[in-house]
């Protein structure tokens, strides 16, 4: 059975970006002698879906930094050309969330990282999410992108484990309670 993972950070008032999708203030408490967990993360997932906005964020931070098939829901990119460097990492559809999932476990994936704050709303709302790992920014922003919003019906989650960083981030892991 294929399952759906979130590994995310908000804000403490609980934005995932700026309106205009600006990361800085989550930049600028990335330190680099902290272990957030990520690699943990990442090892067991065989592929990653992501929608158009993180696509285009991740596209201006550099090097392409994933190690494994990119999926990108968007209805504006289905059917255009993925960039030449990206080419056989990346491929774009405007397939469903349920359909993509279909998709990807006919193709043998099995757990696939959900990345992008509507992306997760979507996952989370077609009941595709098993697990999330959210870290909180002590920040609050005031206003931007939220990570959660409207669900058809309350999504119960069990707390996990809970752990807190030098740098004033706590980091969640919750599962999905069906």
């Amino acid at each position: 059975m294929i399952t759906g993972h979130v590994f995310i950070a908000t804000s403490l008032d609980g934005f995932i970006a700026r309106r205009d999708g600006d990361i800085g203030w989550l930049l600028e408490r990335d330190d680099p002698a902290e272990d957030h967990g990520y690699s943990d993360f990442i090892a067991d997932k065989d592929a990653i879906v992501m929608g158009r906005g993180c696509y285009e964020k991740v596209l201006t931070m550099g090097e392409w930094a994933y190690d494994r098939p990119v999926l990108v829901l968007s209805r504006q990119l289905a059917g255009k050309p993925v960039p030449e460097q990206l080419q056989g990492k990346v491929r774009f559809s405007d397939r469903t969330p349920t359909d993509a999932m279909a998709q990807l476990a006919a193709e043998g994936v099995r757990r696939v990282y959900v990345d992008g704050g509507q992306l997760v709303q979507s996952f989370l709302r077609d009941g595709l999410i098993a697990d999330m790992v959210v870290t909180s920014v002590p920040v609050l922003i005031g206003a931007g992108r939220p990570l959660f919003g409207a669900l058809p019906r309350d999504v119960s989650l069990a707390l996990e484990s809970s752990r807190h960083f030098p740098s004033g981030l706590v980091q969640s892991s919750y599962r999905v309670v069906r």
